[in-house]
C-alpha cells in the first residue's frame, strides 16, 4: 500500500533512495522492484525492520536488483554523509516527531543537490475528525509514538520550500481508508472487536490483495475528496 507514487520519483538505475521511518518497508519494497535502484530503509523499531527485511524475500526479482538494506537509526542524526541520496522518502513520519524541523534539516543534508524529497503526512481535516472522535487521555492522539500535530498543507509547503526546495506537486491517497479510521476512533474502546471495524478491515484487505476495478474506481474518486494522506514532491536546489 504505497502512498508515494513511484512514477513521480524519476528513479534511474544506480540511484540511491532513503526511506526515512520505513516501518515494515512498504516503500522500500516498492523501490526495490525498480530496475537497478538501491534503497536503504531506516527506522527505530526493530520488529518493524525485521518484517521489512523478511518481506524482501517475497518480492518478485527485478531484472537488475539493486541493493536493499535496513538500518536502525535516528531521524535527528542520520548516519550518512552529506549528499548521499538521490531521493528521500519520508512517509507518515513527520507528524510523530517532536522536532520535525530538525529531521527536515537532516534530510536536506543527506539529499544530493538537485535530489527529490517526497514527504507524506495525514491530511488535516480527516485527521482532525480522528482527534475529535477519540479525544483525551488514551485517545487517538495520546498513544506511545503517536501523532503530536496536524499539519496544514500550505504551511508545510512553505516551511520545506524555505529550506531550499522547489515544490513540484502533490496528491491525496487512501480515500477508502479514512472511514476505517473514523470507525476505529468512534468505537475507540472496542476497535479490536467491533463488527463494523472488522468488516471494513476485511474489505480493505480484499481491496489491497485483489485490486478489483470497482474499488480502484472508488479510490480514484475518494482520494481527492477524503484521502487520509497527502503526498508532496520537492526538488532540492542544485549546487
Amino acid at each position: 500500500m504505497l502512498t508515494v507514487e513511484m512514477q513521480r520519483l524519476g528513479l534511474r538505475p544506480g540511484d540511491w533512495v532513503l526511506d526515512l521511518g520505513c516501518g515494515e518497508g512498504r516503500h522500500c519494497h516498492g523501490v526495490h522492484l525498480e530496475d537497478g535502484v538501491n534503497v536503504v530503509g531506516l527506522d527505530m523499531d526493530e520488529p518493524s525492520l525485521a518484517k521489512a527485511r523478511a518481506g524482501v524475500a517475497e518480492l518478485p526479482k527485478p531484472a537488475r536488483p539493486g541493493a536493499c538494506s535496513f538500518l536502525k537509526g535516528d531521524a535527528y542524526r542520520l548516519p550518512f554523509a552529506d549528499g548521499t541520496f538521490d531521493v528521500v522518502i519520508c512517509s507518515e513520519v513527520l507528524e510523530h516527531l517532536d522536532d520535525y524541523g530538525a529531521a527536515l534539516k537532516e534530510i536536506t543534508r543527506v539529499l544530493k543537490p538537485g535530489g527529490l524529497f517526497a514527504p507524506t503526512v495525514p491530511r488535516a481535516w480527516p485527521e482532525a475528525i480522528c482527534w475529535k472522535l477519540a479525544p483525551g487521555e488514551g485517545g487517538y492522539a495520546d498513544q506511545p509514538g503517536g501523532h503530536v500535530r496536524i499539519f496544514q498543507e500550505d504551511s508545510l509547503r512553505r516551511e520545506i520550500g524555505g529550506l531550499g526546495y522547489r515544490f513540484l506537486g502533490q496528491h491525496y491517497a487512501h480515500g477508502l481508508h479514512s472511514p476505517y479510521w473514523w470507525l476505529k476512533c468512534a468505537f475507540w474502546d472496542r476497535q479490536d472487536d467491533h463488527p463494523l471495524i472488522k468488516t471494513y478491515h476485511r474489505f480493505l484487505v480484499w481491496d489491497l490483495m485483489a485490486r478489483p476495478p470497482l474499488t480502484r474506481a472508488l479510490e480514484a474518486v475518494a482520494a481527492p475528496l477524503m484521502g487520509k494522506s497527502v503526498a508532496f514532491y520537492f526538488r532540492k536546489a542544485a549546487a
